[in-house]
């Protein structure tokens, strides 16, 4: 099976494929910036895709109605992935070719960000970032043309840890992992931070992504007795399922997720056995009513709920014209090295409210997140969290 994926991969990095277009893609001349993107808009992660790639496209209206980069528009050239990597990559080739403005991509998974990674260091010319969150491409060396808009897992586990430790001090702690790259990424690093802020992690679950019977690990949380679960590497099943039983047996322990499982629609039809359901969301909410002018911008542009996909993607838009900006006012190339130079200037960044404080860049990651609680009565999570910056 293996080999049968690497060959795919292999053949879609050597030759362009005939894909499905979601939009267009023609070459271009040298007044534009293209983002490229490969972003799944049908399959599993599509209700993601179509969401990233909405958050996108708002954010370069707005560059573009002021006036653009130095004079020049910005535009998304994109093709739908349905979230396989061998389609990822053959996007990227197609694109790469036909749009040689392209300067700044999106990619759709862990899996294409680790395949792709190569070809961006030969090539030198595109700096990237995506939907992946994984903490191996916080590593400036070794990913050094690639960045995520957002802690990666690891610092996501660290922003909960933090808020616990402060909370409930010498709490104990379940882990409940998917048996997937993605649910195990933080568990090691994450157990080791546990123990430095006095946590105790008594307990660590694996299952199936999309487990249907939860009994037996329900009965290990039961003999646990955890003051919190944590929960990694699902977006919503069997997370319900989960904290139905939990409850039904009198647990009292609090259950937390990571940013894929915090968009609170996902948890409009599970009713009260969400209620209180806690993690972590490095953007604010679409609905939040701090002040947060950019937020009240998108409220105009799009009078519905958008999900928090679509807080990624236009945080990750706005990060990588700020470091074209950057490069083209320094009187540089928009080469892959000056625009992460660039990239790792912003320091006490303003969002405009879509992350609540300033940013800086210093790595690969914007290290910062805040802790809300679902309510199911209003179905929308509430801040509970001051904004947490775990940056060594």
């Amino acid at each position: 099976m293996k080999s049968g994926i690497t060959k795919r991969i292999f053949m879609a990095l050597a030759a362009s494929s005939a894909l499905f277009a979601a939009q267009p893609a023609f070459a271009q001349g040298d007044d534009e910036i293209v983002i490229g993107g490969s972003i799944p808009l049908t399959g599993v992660f599509a209700f993601a895709g179509v969401a990233i790639e909405a958050g996108i496209q708002d954010y370069l209206k707005i560059v573009n109605e002021e006036g653009g980069i130095d004079g020049r528009q910005v535009r998304l050239a994109y093709e739908d992935t349905g979230y396989q990597v061998d389609q990822s990559v053959a996007v990227f080739n197609k694109l790469t070719s036909q749009n040689p403005n392209i300067r700044l991509y999106y990619g759709d998974s862990t899996g294409f960000s680790r395949t792709i990674n190569p070809e961006l260091e030969r090539r030198g010319d595109i700096m990237m970032a995506g939907a992946s969150f994984a903490t191996e491409i916080n590593d400036p060396e070794n990913f050094s043309n690639q960045f995520i808009a957002g802690p990666d897992y690891t610092e996501m586990y660290s922003i909960l840890l933090e808020y616990i430790a402060q909370e409930t001090p010498g709490a104990k702690l379940v882990f409940v992992n998917s048996d997937t790259e993605f649910g195990r990424d933080p568990i090691e690093s994450s157990t080791a931070r546990a123990q430095e802020l006095g946590l105790e992690v008594v307990e660590q679950i694996i299952t199936p992504p999309g487990a249907v019977d939860v009994s037996t690990e329900v009965l290990k949380l039961r003999r646990a007795q955890p003051d919190y679960t944590i929960f990694h590497g699902y977006v919503l099943a069997p997370l319900p399922e989960f904290m139905t039983q939990a409850k039904q047996l009198g647990l009292e322990t609090k259950f937390m997720g990571t940013f894929w499982s915090m968009d609170s629609s996902l948890w409009a039809d599970v009713g009260d056995a969400a209620d209180g359901f806690m993690g972590v969301m490095p953007y604010r909410y679409y609905y939040d009513e701090e002040e947060a002018p950019m937020l009240e911008r998108i409220r105009q542009m799009r009078p519905d709920y958008q999900a928090t996909g679509y807080m990624q993607g236009f945080l990750t838009a706005m990060l990588m014209t700020e470091s074209v900006k950057r490069t083209l006012e320094a009187g540089e190339e928009l080469t892959a090295d000056n625009m992460k130079k660039a990239l790792n200037s912003i320091e006490d960044f303003d969002t405009g409210g879509i992350v609540g404080v300033p940013i800086s860049v210093p790595g690969n990651t914007v290290p910062v997140g805040r802790i809300y609680q679902y309510d199911a009565a209003e179905q929308r999570m509430e801040a509970v969290s001051d904004w947490i910056n775990v940056q060594e």
